[in-house]
Order: C-alpha cells, then structure tokens, then sequence
C-alpha cells in the first residue's frame, strides 16, 4: 500500500479530512496514545457515549468515551476495534486513545505494543461517526511518502490531509448561502422527512425555510447540518446590527433531578406558577435562570457543580449544570458527560445566519448577507460563559389544562446574546457574501 491508495480508503468510507501524528515510543496499547491537551479535539473524532470513570484510583478523576473504530490493514481489509475509546482527563486536560487492540480480529498488534520512534498513526472520521485508523511502520512506503509532504495544515499534535475528493466547505457553504440572500424574500416551509416541500406557519420556521432551501432534511442524527457546518438561523429587525440578538445555543433535556426521576408534569407543579396572561388552568415554568442568582418566580438559582471557574477545569466527572432549590433539592440537571458529546461534535464550525420576516399577507423570511462563521470551540468555553451569565437557561415550558386533562409541553434551551459569540470559538469571523 502507498500513500495514495491509503488515502482513497478512507475517501471511500466517506472521510474527507485525515488527521497524521507521528507516534512517540510512549504512544502503544500500554501506555496509551496521547491525542490533545484539551477536549477540543472531540470535534474531530465523535464519540458514541461517555462516561465518568468511577473505578478504582479513577474515581471521579476521568471520563471514558466509546468510539466507533476500525483499523484500516496493509492489504485494504477494515477490521473493527469493538473497545476503541477516548479516555478524557479533565484535571490535566488531556485525551488519551486506549482500548484499540482488545477483541480485534487482526489489529496491527507488532507496531502498537512496542515503543518505535517514527510510526504514524493515521485517523479519520465519516458523517456516520465511524472513525477509521491505520498505522504504518518507519521504512514503509506510506510513512516515506507523507514524511516528503510540505505545506500540511496542523491541528494541535496532528498534521492534517483533505482527501482527493474533498472540496472546500467553507466556499461551498458561502456560495449556497449567497444564492439563498439573492432570492430575497423566500415564502415560509420545511422539507419532509420524505424530502417533499411543505408549508410552515409557526414563529419558529426561519431555520426550517432556510434548511429547506438548502435541501436539509429532518434527521435523529446529533450531527452538523451541512457539509460540517452546523447552522443557526436567528431573527433581527435590520441586517446592520446582527450584534444585538438573542441566540438558542442547544436545547437539551434535563437527564437529571426531579424533572428526570418524576417527570416534567410534577416538576411544573412543583416549581412553576399560574400563566402570566391570565389563561386559565395553565402553569408555565419559563425565565431567564443564569448561574448564582435565584429566580423570583421560579425560586431556583442554576449552578455549575464540579466546574472550577478559576482555573478553567472540570474537578468532577459527576459535574452537571442544576437547577436547586433553597432547601438544596436539584430540580433539574444536566450533566457535563451529556453535554460534552453535543456540544463539541455540533459547533465546532458553525454558522450563524440573520434573517428578516413578514408575516402578512403570507410568512416570509429575507436571509442576510453579514454572517458570523465560528471555528474550533471547547465545552469549558460554554461553562465559562454560564459562570460569567453570558449563556443563560431560558425555558418555555407549560402544563395546560392542569386541573382537567394536563398536557405538558417541554422545551429547555440555553441561549446567548450575539455580541457573545466570539467567546466560544477560536476563530470568530463577520463576513460579507
């Protein structure tokens, strides 16, 4: 096998990006392969589920996440690596690669046990979350080819190669994005799941027009939209200040407290209170909760438990984001090892894109030409922006018809201000189409 062919494997499982680190004699099955020094490196290589470690020495000290791993073998054979995982510890930080030899039925065992300076390991991963790995040995040709390659890209201790069919999403992404601006006012819809256009007549159908038009449909994939990009549609009223709005980051389910162990009907009883407007029989439970400060009407305060703001660590694998009564009841909460998994893979490049509507005669959106581009993020970038209150839980979340027949409805969200955006990525960009 050469370069080249190695390269068209991956290609062919979908891969468009291959990330190379040239292994140091510590990198083996004993000691493990050391990958990133923060947990940004999840944004490349997406993890199944994950864990905190309560074993042992471990206890509450790290995190491990399964993947979906297959080595790639000299003769184009993939054999699966069923206890490949990422081990994450938070304390340092650090990203260890581990378990990726047990039960595989022809793992390249003579050049993961040793300790031999100048193999290389190359990774990639596919839209499905398959990750695919092959290691080459010093002399051979593979490792003599990429070793003679210059101008390479670097993504912390990985050099990086875009495969021969990959195509820059990022001008694609401005291009698509250019045309849908040029339409101008665009009537309100959605795409089935059967991909057939649909109307759409909610407040909230400004992403579902935009993700139509750009021929997304609906998917249970916890994935980015399109071509690597997740997309954020947001309402202004004039393009020129698309700084002053109101973004939802994430919508996750509470996966713990009263809200989890007894349900969203007893958490609204216990903690929401009667319809502001007066509709009869309707409790809601809604309001901007941000960390430290106790709400009026809800009487919780959000705090980040196992989150050290001031050295910018997670000191607890059990850590979670909760809501807590003043008797120290958690109401509801969300635990880091959940949020992790979705946040890393979704936003690392992301792009956040304004839009004008109309509703009479018919709804209509005008999709902006200014948007804002996001690249590289890290989970300890949304907790330090809960602690400073720039990302806040704004729940709208109801029961009616309480006293009769209560039907609830659920909807949790974290959102942000635009102007605070530049806070979550590396690499923060307002471009012009």
């Amino acid at each position: 096998m050469n370069l080249e062919t190695l390269l068209d494997i991956f290609d062919n499982n979908g891969c468009s990006r291959v990330y190379v680190k040239n292994l140091s004699p510590n990198d083996n099955s004993k000691n493990q392969v050391y990958l990133a020094g923060s947990f940004d490196i999840l944004n490349v290589f997406p993890i199944n589920e994950i864990i905190a470690d309560s074993s042992g020495k471990w206890k509450k000290d790290r995190f491990k996440a399964s993947v979906s791993f297959s080595w790639i073998q000299e003769d184009s054979s993939i054999y699966p690596a069923p206890n490949a995982q990422l081990i994450l510890y938070p304390k340092y930080p650090e990203v260890r690669f581990s378990g990726f030899l047990a039960r595989c039925h022809n793992p390249p065992s003579s050049l993961m046990t040793q300790r031999l300076e100048g193999r290389l390991l190359f990774l990639a991963a596919n839209k499905l979350g398959k990750i695919f790995g092959h290691v080459s040995d010093p002399n051979c040709t593979i490792t003599k080819e990429f070793n003679n390659l210059s101008e390479l890209s670097q993504h912390g201790v990985f050099k990086v190669i875009d495969v021969p069919s990959s195509q820059n999403s990022k001008l694609l992404l401005l291009k698509e994005l250019t045309r849908i601006h040029d339409l101008g006012w665009i009537t309100s819809k959605r795409l089935s799941t059967e991909g057939l256009v649909i109307p759409c007549k909610s407040s909230n159908c400004g992403g579902y027009t935009l993700e139509a038009e750009l021929g997304i449909t609906p998917n249970g994939y916890s994935e980015p939209d399109y071509l690597g990009w997740e997309l954020k549609q947001f309402g202004v009223q004039n393009f020129q200040k698309i700084y002053r709005s109101v973004i939802t980051l994430m919508t996750p389910e509470p996966n713990g407290g009263i809200y989890k162990e007894e349900g969203v009907e007893a958490f609204i009883r216990k903690f929401g209170y009667p319809d502001l407007r007066g509709r009869k029989d309707r409790i809601n439970f809604g309001g901007i909760h941000k960390v430290g400060i106790r709400h009026p009407r809800t009487k919780l305060r959000m705090e980040l438990i196992g989150f050290d703001n001031s050295i910018n660590k997670i000191k607890q694998t059990d850590g979670r984001i909760a809501l807590i009564d003043d008797y120290g009841t958690e109401a509801a909460s969300w635990s880091f090892t959940s949020l992790i998994k979705h946040w890393n893979r979704k936003h690392n490049q992301a792009c956040f894109i304004p839009s004008i509507s109309l509703t009479v005669p018919e709804r209509k959106y005008h999709f902006g030409s200014n948007i804002i581009l996001g690249e590289g993020t890290d989970f300890i970038f949304v907790l330090n922006e809960l602690f400073k209150g720039n990302i806040y839980y704004d729940p709208g979340i109801k029961l009616e018809n309480a006293s009769t027949k209560p039907k609830s409805k659920r909807r949790s969200q974290f959102r942000t201000k635009s102007s605070s955006l530049i806070n979550l990525y590396q690499n923060h960009e307002l471009i012009q189409l």
